[in-house]
């Protein structure tokens, strides 16, 4: 019997951890797709205590603890973080092969090198010894990165930001390169018209360019387009249920605009004809910069009404949703790709029934311009944990080249998920050791080594090519 989560967690052969130990592990990370708040990184932020780097904001932590019974007071409330951090510590015993389970031991271990399982008996000396650490100068925001060996990261950013924190990064000359990503889901959320007009309003004061029709407002989401480009963007990020390729005319979404702007209900194609020309303006956009745009496809948003009145968007009441994917998506991308606009694309789904569908799809409009210029990206959300994950891989393997993915990213609002990285690396060398030791691929370590080491860091540094910032 293996011990838990020994020196070879995940690797069930000596060739899987021959191939993790003398190929995988030392590699740097690049996490190019984060919601890291770039505020902490830029003030060099040290937690107070453990519930603050570990609890707030995390989502995934919060919908187990209400799983478990635990009120809600104890999660977003007002309880303080000692008790918020006690209820969670009652609860990570009841998380038996939930992906929390894995990642609570391993951040514990990677961060803290506390290798003992967290429980009530537990709970208050892991808490006073990792708020100790916490206060030490290796365990700041910055600290944290460098100690990760975390090369680059990739926020998640409005168009409206000012983007001052990456700024400041910058001139500080953190080795670490910070840089924001371009994120205008707001600007084409045409189904809520109050928001949507805030949005605008707010619009022309960032970009200093009065809005009365849609000429006006692409010229001022063209200009921080621009302004993140300016400030080392390279990639763009779209949250959507499903991307949107209704066919329409320039006059049709012109007047549609002046309904938005006189707040006049719109028709469902109407929303629909509005979100799919804005797509098609972003990807334009991204393509005359050399940018990657990323396709975030499949969520539920918002289910409980009642949780999102009380707690607020993003805060645990999401799913995976059933929409149709293939039919608008291969639309989006012929469009782009007929007159040779297609930028480098990601595309990632939240429902595993879509897999097969994701993979095959990159393949139609890899046109041999770049190696993997159409990505299956990595298993997202939900499905980022060791089943999901192997799905995933599994796919892409069947259908195009996993020697070419740009591999994994944390997707995360925590500074101590860098250990998805690795759980991501276990599992790709254990898959490959499996085909070698039945004798399905050849046993040569070297050259499999060599495309491990791709996937998991090197076609993400030449893909997106940030050494040039």
């Amino acid at each position: 019997m293996k011990n838990f989560l020994d020196q070879d967690f995940l690797l069930n052969t000596k060739t899987a951890q021959r191939l993790y130990h003398e190929y995988a592990s030392e590699l740097p990370i690049i996490d190019y797709h984060c919601h890291l708040p770039p505020d902490q990184i830029a003030e060099d932020v040290k937690f107070e205590n453990l519930t603050r780097i570990w609890l707030y904001g995390d989502h995934y932590k919060w919908r187990a603890m209400r799983a478990n019974g635990v009120n809600e007071e104890y999660i977003t409330g007002n309880k303080t973080d000692q008790e918020k951090f006690e209820k969670w510590a009652a609860t990570v015993p009841y998380t038996l092969r939930n992906p929390l389970y894995h990642w609570t031991h391993l951040e514990l271990q990677r961060y803290f090198g506390i290798n003992e399982l967290l429980s009530p008996a537990t709970a208050q000396k892991i808490y006073a010894d990792c708020n100790a650490k916490l206060q030490t100068p290796e365990f700041s925001v910055r600290g944290i990165l460098k100690s990760k060996n975390v090369e680059v990261v990739c926020t998640t950013d409005d168009p409206l930001d000012n983007l001052a924190y990456h700024q400041q990064i910058k001139q500080d000359g953190f080795s670490v390169k910070v840089l924001p990503a371009f994120r205008p889901d707001k600007a084409m959320n045409a189904d809520d018209l109050n928001a949507l007009n805030t949005y605008i309003d707010q619009l022309e004061v960032v970009a200093n360019v009065s809005v009365s029709n849609f000429d006006d407002y692409l010229k001022a989401l063209k200009a921080r387009h621009d302004y993140f480009a300016a400030n080392g963007c390279q990639l763009s990020d779209h949250g959507l249920e499903q991307i949107y390729a209704e066919d329409y005319t320039d006059s049709e979404i012109a007047a549609i605009f002046l309904k938005i702007r006189n707040k006049q209900a719109l028709l469902p194609l109407e929303i629909l004809k509005f979100k799919s020309a804005m797509l098609v303006h972003f990807a334009l956009w991204d393509h005359e910069k050399g940018w990657v745009q990323q396709f975030h496809l499949g969520a539920l948003r918002n289910n409980n009404t009642r949780g999102l009145t009380n707690s607020g968007p993003d805060t645990g009441w999401d799913s995976i949703g059933d929409f149709k994917q293939g039919v608008a998506l291969s639309k989006f991308l012929n469009r782009l790709d007929l007159d040779n606009q297609l930028a480098k694309t990601i595309l990632y789904n939240l429902n595993p029934a879509d897999n097969e569908l994701m993979a095959s799809m990159t393949g139609n409009f890899n046109d041999g311009s770049v190696a993997g210029k159409v990505q299956f990206g990595s298993a997202w959300w939900f499905l980022d944990q060791k089943d999901g994950m192997t799905k995933q891989l599994n796919a892409l393997s069947n259908i195009g080249l996993i020697s070419r993915m740009v591999g994994m990213l944390t997707d995360s609002r925590s500074f101590l998920s860098f250990p998805r990285h690795e759980y991501f690396r276990r599992l790709v060398c254990n898959l490959f050791a499996e085909d070698i030791e039945n004798g399905e691929l050849p046993n040569d370590l070297e050259w499999t080594g060599k495309i491990i080491q791709d996937i998991c860091y090197y076609n993400a540094k030449n893909y997106f090519n940030f050494d040039k910032q």
